[in-house]
This record gives C-alpha cells, sequence and structure tokens, in this order.
C-alpha cells in the first residue's frame, strides 16, 4: 500500500514538472514571436510603401527642385556613408579602450566614475548631443559639417561600445589570461591578442548595435550636418544624409516626396541589416578559424 502511494506522489511530482516544463516552453517561444513580431511587420509595411520607388535613378541621382517628378537620394546615401565612417573612426576606438580599461584595470573609483559616465552619457537624449556638438564646432567653425555630425554619432557611440565591450572581457575565464601570463607573455599583449581576441565576437556585436543606432538618427544631424541637396565630398561642409532627407521628405506637402521618404526609409533599414549581417558573417568564419 506505501509503494502504490509513494508511486501515485512521484507520478504526480512527474506531470507537474512536465507541465511546468512545457508551460515555460511556451511562453518562450510567444516571447520569442513577441520580439520578432514588430521588426517583421516594420520591414514588410516599408515594404510595402517603400518598394514601388525604389528604381535606378533613386539610386544614382540627387533630388530633383520642388514641382518636378523623379530624382533620388544618391548624395543622401553617400553622405551617410561618409559621417558614419567619421563616427566609426570617433566612436569604435575610444569605446573599446574605454571597455578594455574598464574591464581590465578598471576596479577603483576612476573605473567607476569612468562606468556612471558611461551609462549617462547613453541616456542622454541624441537632440542634446547634437546642441553640445552644435555649440562646440558648428558655432566656432560658422558652418554645418559632415565632420560635426560625424563627432555627434561618434560620441553617441561611445558609451555603448565601450560597455559592450567591458561585459564581453569580464566573460572570459581568468585562467586563459594566467595562460598566457604563464607563458611569459606580457600584460598589454595578453589583453590585446588573448582576452579581446577571444571576447571579439561580442564586442562586434556591440560596435554593429551602436552603428546601426546611429546611422538611424536624425536629431543630431540637424544640428550638425544639415542636409545639403547636391553632391558633396568636403566633409567640412554640410552634406546630405538619408534620415535627413527622410525627415525632410515625410514632412513636405508632396506626394511624390512621401514615396521617396519611404523609399529612402526602406534603404536605410536594408543598408543597417545589411551591414550587420555582413560583419557578423565575417566575425564568426573569423572566429571559428581561430578556434580550429
Amino acid at each position: 500500500m506505501d509503494n502504490k502511494l509513494s508511486m501515485f506522489r512521484v507520478q504526480r511530482v512527474s506531470i507537474r514538472r512536465r507541465l511546468t516544463d512545457h508551460a515555460a516552453t511556451i511562453f518562450a517561444v510567444l516571447a520569442s514571436i513577441a520580439i520578432i513580431l514588430p521588426l517583421v511587420a516594420i520591414f514588410g509595411y516599408l515594404v510595402l510603401k517603400g518598394i514601388g520607388s525604389i528604381n535606378w535613378a533613386f539610386l544614382t541621382q540627387i533630388p530633383k527642385p520642388v514641382g518636378e517628378t523623379g530624382g533620388g537620394m544618391a548624395n543622401a546615401i553617400v553622405g551617410s556613408g561618409v559621417i558614419l565612417l567619421l563616427a566609426s573612426v570617433i566612436g569604435i576606438p575610444l569605446g573599446i579602450g574605454a571597455g578594455v580599461y574598464l574591464a581590465e584595470f578598471g576596479q577603483n573609483k576612476f573605473g567607476n566614475a569612468v562606468r556612471f559616465v558611461a551609462d549617462v552619457l547613453n541616456g542622454v537624449p541624441s537632440i542634446v548631443v547634437g546642441i553640445a556638438v552644435y555649440g562646440l564646432i558648428v558655432i566656432r567653425q560658422k558652418h554645418f559639417s559632415a565632420l560635426a555630425g560625424g563627432v555627434a554619432l561618434g560620441i553617441m557611440m561611445i558609451p555603448t561600445v565601450s560597455r559592450a565591450t567591458e561585459e564581453m572581457l569580464l566573460m572570459v575565464p581568468r585562467n586563459i589570461r594566467e595562460a598566457a601570463w604563464g607563458l611569459g607573455v606580457p600584460n598589454w599583449k595578453t589583453t590585446l591578442s588573448v582576452t579581446l581576441k577571444t571576447a571579439q565576437a561580442g564586442v562586434i556585436t556591440g560596435v554593429m548595435l551602436a552603428f546601426a543606432r546611429a546611422a538611424g538618427e536624425t536629431a543630431p544631424l540637424l544640428f550638425t550636418a544639415f542636409g545639403n541637396q547636391f553632391w558633396n565630398w568636403n566633409v567640412n561642409q554640410p552634406t546630405a544624409a538619408l534620415p535627413l532627407q527622410i525627415f525632410a521628405y515625410a514632412i513636405s506637402p508632396f506626394d511624390e516626396w512621401h514615396r521617396q521618404a519611404w523609399a529612402g526609409a526602406l534603404v536605410l533599414i536594408v543598408l543597417i541589416v545589411g551591414a550587420v549581417t555582413a560583419v557578423r558573417i565575417a566575425a564568426s568564419r573569423g572566429m571559428y578559424r581561430g578556434a580550429s
């Protein structure tokens, strides 16, 4: 009788655990779908509204004057590339350097202060960063420029890159560092060649998150790059950018410009997703080669 009662209790516990496991799995799947759905909905709506306006002229021509149909956003696509290149040159090295310091040497008051500043800077509205760069660079130079836009976006990239780098480096097991030290490798070389290389996939993910955020920012560019209806190859002059062009066209009263704004938004999303995907694939292949 006791054995049957024990078996009955074991079966009840087993059934309850299986039900709990199934419920947790279903909740995890639903949560994953809830995360994917907004991106799919946004991308699908952009394709629906913008794909009809994307053609060769849109990708190779500059905007037409008001009242004329046709034209494109080629100057804005190139301008966005130039501004993001400047921002990456400024934000990525400084962000990774700060992250390495925080992870390897930042267990002190100064390190805590740097973390606090990075967290605060990460929460500062982008328009405030744009106004600050406007006061520091644009007013002194007395003109807008792609350089000022790159500085504004680079400042916004630094906290994301630094905190992501720190978190990824802290996940590297300490015995890997100790093995390098045991072989007589200097600390600085261990950090650059062993620790940072081990965490490179996570660091690159943080860099691409910062890049994607900067690529879609409009407010800081209104105060810095300002926009341009023509080609410009001088980084010290006002320059067009896709977010600026989309914003200007979206608030205009012309239906033709509205259609081009949808097309520009679709191109911007495709460029960001394409860049992030390409870098992640390259990083993964590099990591696998390193592991082998």
